[in-house]
């Protein structure tokens, strides 16, 4: 292969794909003017499917222009453990059983809270939730955040911009979210092994101004959605007509919960357990609603596609990163994380030889801060559209809603970082 064509070619590919997340909305319209073909639009109008179909066209052009086994052999050198265990782990965390124990912690804390009953639960949907994360891992938080959030905040009554906002909210909380342990967001953990970065030191550094501005962002979008909040929502997962969960298949389905957590950077393994956990749904599917495998598989498709045109950026990525001084890369990771996937922006850092322990800092935090501002900016955020986008107009999420919809708390995780 030739890498100066390769690159300029990956290059091309990955801004075409970025164009096509910002026009997805268009093409959902475009569905409805041309009847004829309306399931080809829907299809690219899925911004699921954008990065998957560029990537795949991306080995497409590679195979025809320097041969087939050249383009399986990149194809097959990047590594997809991620986008496997955002699917396992989406399927478990949203199952049943699961949600089941979520909903029943949620409807006990909200008893205690000065509130009612709806806003009680969608502040603790966006505030204790996505701070879950930094112990069951940040994939699992975005699902049952937004299965929980679905029928509270995100309805089609409810206008946009507030929905946008809480979209931001959430997207960006769950980024920070995860950073009270050096285990389970994933920016942070490309780095935690090769800078010597423990739980201890991410909660001394990061995690205690990660949930300040957790708290801050939660509350400002409850006060926001107060007035479109309904206060008669599902107490449980339970629905009318279905058997309630007993408590020794809610343990079971924690344990296979915990189980593929712990296991998050072996896929032998936690395939196994989501294949025994698939056993344990079929043997007590009495229990069980329909398990979230297309919506898992769009999300893993997504993040596969990011993952093969992401490999080959590298080129401009990291000689940008190297060149900029603490506070400039501060923010330089703030705005590069909404073009591309802060886990792949802190992984060309941690391959910077002597990087400033300052400079380490700023390149995370701004990694981090920036996690809502785009869809492909946090490996969890197509998990999060994909299950709250059929509230929205078209049951589309628009880049642009989401990103402006995402500017304050992002303002608000940034002063958390730099000035506390």
């Amino acid at each position: 292969m030739h890498p100066q064509a390769i690159d300029l070619i990956a290059a091309g590919f990955f801004a075409a794909a970025l164009l096509h997340t910002f026009a997805a909305k268009q093409f959902e319209r475009l569905s409805r003017q041309f009847p004829r073909h309306a399931g080809l639009f829907h299809l690219l109008g899925e911004v699921e499917v954008v990065f998957g179909f560029w990537a795949l066209a991306l080995i497409a052009t590679l195979a025809a222009v320097f041969g087939g086994a050249d383009a399986v052999a990149y194809a097959e050198s990047r590594n997809f453990a991620e986008p496997l265990f955002v699917f396992v782990v989406m399927v478990v965390a949203g199952s049943r059983p699961v949600l089941s124990a979520v909903l029943g912690a949620v409807e006990h804390l909200t008893r205690v809270l000065p509130a009612p009953r709806a806003l009680a639960m969608t502040w603790l949907g966006l505030a204790a939730v996505p701070l879950m994360g930094s112990l069951i891992t940040e994939p699992a938080a975005m699902t049952l955040a937004a299965l929980l959030l679905a029928p509270l905040a995100f309805r089609s009554d409810i206008p946009e911009r507030p929905k946008y906002f809480a979209l931001g909210v959430l997207f960006v909380n769950v980024s920070i979210g995860g950073t009270l342990t050096s285990f389970a967001a994933p920016p942070v953990l490309m780095v935690a092994s090769e800078w010597g970065w423990s739980s201890a030191f991410m909660a001394s550094a990061f995690g205690w101004k990660a949930a300040l501005a957790v708290l801050a962002n939660a509350t400002a979008a409850s006060f926001v959605l107060r007035k479109h909040l309904r206060d008669h929502v599902p107490a449980s997962a339970d629905t009318p007509g279905t058997a309630a969960v007993p408590w020794p298949v809610i343990a079971l389905h924690l344990a296979l919960l915990a189980g593929i957590v712990m296991m998050a950077h072996h896929p032998v393994v936690f395939l196994g357990l989501f294949l025994l956990f698939l056993g344990v749904a079929q043997a007590y599917d009495r229990y069980q609603e329909p398990l979230l495998i297309r919506e898992a598989l769009l999300v893993a498709f997504f993040l596969a596609g990011l993952v093969v045109l992401g490999g080959l950026q590298r080129w401009w990525l990291q000689p940008l990163v190297s060149g900029l001084q603490p506070l400039a890369l501060f923010f330089g990771a703030l705005g590069l994380t909404a073009i591309t996937d802060n886990a792949a922006l802190t992984y060309l850092g941690s391959l910077i030889p002597s990087l400033s322990d300052q400079a380490k800092y700023m390149l995370v935090a701004g990694a981090v801060a920036g996690g809502g501002l785009t869809v492909i900016a946090n490996a969890p955020n197509p998990a999060g559209m994909a299950l709250l986008k059929n509230g929205f107009a078209d049951e589309t999420v628009g880049a642009g809603g989401l990103l402006l919809g995402a500017l304050a708390p992002t303002a608000v995780a940034v002063a958390a970082f730099l000035l506390l």
